[in-house]
């Protein structure tokens, strides 16, 4: 893995990914989402991988598509290269979703645009006290429902609150978007990589396959009637029970001591 456009690092499980142009806030270009959708999409088959991290450099986390960059040369494009690029932004946000592990956003500071719907596409987001969030669409004359986020943020905060962020596309503080479930922890900017890495270390010590099916649940039974989520989740957790992290769960209760779970995660049942 050696992308150009931003830094990665594989540590201790852990695949780890900075945007790194501090001096444009880490506003995304094209070659940027490519690599960012093609580095995700390859970490999907790493068995060895329990956990991503997404942040930036610098005192913003990602402000969304570089005006230089994106923006101005959008305008002269037709309308199928227009569609090419739309759906470039949403094979990010589908090869983040596909990952079979989790992904935590360590938020560092300003997150607008295409970089509020990189933090929502995470699983987990932790967050500098500096790190205000806005989904800026409708301020550039388009649609709030951009990259699912019409989809994706109902989920977050409900449909009242949705409407509001996607159709005025304000500034939410950070103290904010953890109040209404947007963030799951805010903490001063000098305890942010402190705070990530210890929910990190919580997700690369839980069980990887039970990991992989609960994203993997969250993410279809969100079409799915009751009773065909209860037959999902009645034949997931069957296919799991016989792997070796279900007997280590039990020893490890019995005994009175934190599990120590260690099979790979193989295939989703």
């Amino acid at each position: 893995m050696t992308p150009a456009s931003f830094l990665y690092e594989e540590r201790d499980a852990v695949a780890r990914i900075t945007l790194n142009r501090p001096q444009a806030m880490n506003a995304l270009t094209f070659e940027v989402y490519r690599e960012l959708t093609d580095t995700f999409r390859a970490l999907a088959s790493r068995q060895d991988l329990r956990c991503a991290v997404i942040t930036g450099s610098g005192r913003a986390f990602c402000t969304g598509g570089d005006v230089k960059d994106i923006i101005g040369p959008l305008l002269a494009r037709d309308r199928a290269a227009l569609h090419a690029f739309t759906t470039l932004t949403c094979d990010l946000v589908r090869a983040m979703r596909a990952l079979p592990f989790p992904v935590v956003a360590s938020l560092n500071g300003t997150v607008a645009g295409a970089g509020a719907m990189i933090a929502i596409a995470s699983d987990f987001r932790v967050a500098a006290d500096t790190a205000k969030i806005a989904f800026l669409f409708v301020k550039v004359g388009l649609a709030g429902a951009d990259m699912g986020a019409a989809w994706l943020l109902p989920r977050l905060v409900g449909l009242s609150r949705a409407t509001e962020l996607l159709m005025l596309g304000d500034f939410v503080d950070a103290a904010e978007a953890h109040r209404i479930g947007l963030y799951h922890r805010v903490c001063p900017h000098e305890r942010l990589a402190a705070e990530t890495e210890a929910l990190v270390a919580r997700l690369v010590a839980g069980p990887a396959a039970g990991l992989s099916a609960t994203k993997d649940a969250l993410e279809r039974e969100a079409d799915m009637t009751l009773e065909e989520a209860l037959r999902h989740e009645a034949h997931v957790q069957a296919e799991l029970m016989p792997r070796d992290d279900f007997a280590e769960g039990h020893r490890a209760f019995v005994e009175k001591r934190a599990p120590r779970f260690t099979s790979p995660r193989g295939e989703r049942p």
